[in-house]
């Protein structure tokens, strides 16, 4: 293959003839964000019933539930992104071209703000609060907020590229589900700390509409951080050979 063809694969200029076309990618990745954005934020709200305040169980259950029913609704036409750390981490691991990495992260954003809109517009003003807007927690230093992003970050792409790589014969179970409970798991655990983000699509939406944007640099570098953090390690440390299957509770790999 000669320099200018693998440019042309790298950067992506090809994508728009194949099948499914780039374009359908795109709306899925704008439409899966808008309802991750909007059921999850949902969960967020208070004041719905007089002195009822929604729990991090809650709030965790419904954004990786979600998570794990949009992946499953798009992942044939667009990978089920919905997570710029997430593109960015499949675009360091050559997985996906340049152009359609940009095109996905442009419709992760207004995915989130158009969530978030449509979010402000179905509640009541007094009981929007801040839209779900990701907090980090008052006992927490701006470093150790940006450190829980990173980890918990690292741990769900982890898990992406681990149910999502072509060289395993051992999975079973779903994949959307893998990554949806990792969702759950990571915001029962960083929710109270950091906000459980995870996702700069997340935090941009509510931040948009409600126009706070303090120390919202937090939840696109750490998740962004994270997540290429994890790319490489999966990449050059734990991707499965090709033609080649893991027996359960083995550590060596056997021809099939």
């Amino acid at each position: 293959m000669s320099y200018l063809s693998n440019l042309r694969i790298i950067l992506g200029f090809d994508e728009f003839s194949r099948d499914p076309p780039m374009w359908r990618g795109v709306c899925a990745e704008f439409l899966g964000t808008l309802f991750f954005v909007l059921i999850g934020s949902f969960s967020c709200l208070g004041g719905w019933i007089p002195g009822y305040e929604p729990t991090v169980v809650q709030t965790a259950f419904a954004f990786g539930i979600t998570i794990a029913t949009v992946i499953q609704c798009t992942s044939h036409v667009s990978g089920g992104h919905i997570n710029p750390a997430i593109t960015i981490a499949f675009l360091v691991g050559r997985q996906i071209s340049v152009l359609r990495a940009i095109l996905y992260i442009m419709a992760q954003c207004v995915g989130a703000i158009a969530g978030a809109a449509i979010l402000a517009g179905l509640v009541p003003k007094e009981l929007r609060g801040n839209l779900g807007l990701t907090k980090p927690s008052d006992y927490i230093t701006t470093g150790q907020c940006f450190g829980v992003e990173v980890m918990s970050t690292f741990l769900l792409v982890w898990t992406t590229f681990s149910v999502t790589d072509e060289g395993r014969t051992d999975l079973k179970g779903s994949a959307p589900l893998a990554v949806g409970l990792s969702a759950v798991a990571l915001g029962l655990g960083a929710g109270p700390i950091s906000g459980g983000s995870l996702n700069p699509a997340r935090s941009f939406g509510p931040a948009v509409i409600t126009g706070d944007w303090d120390l919202h640099w937090i939840y696109w570098v750490g998740p962004i951080g994270g997540g290429i953090l994890a790319s490489l390690c999966y990449t050059f440390c734990f991707r499965a050979p090709k033609n080649h299957h893991c027996k359960y509770g083995k550590e060596n790999y056997e021809e099939e």
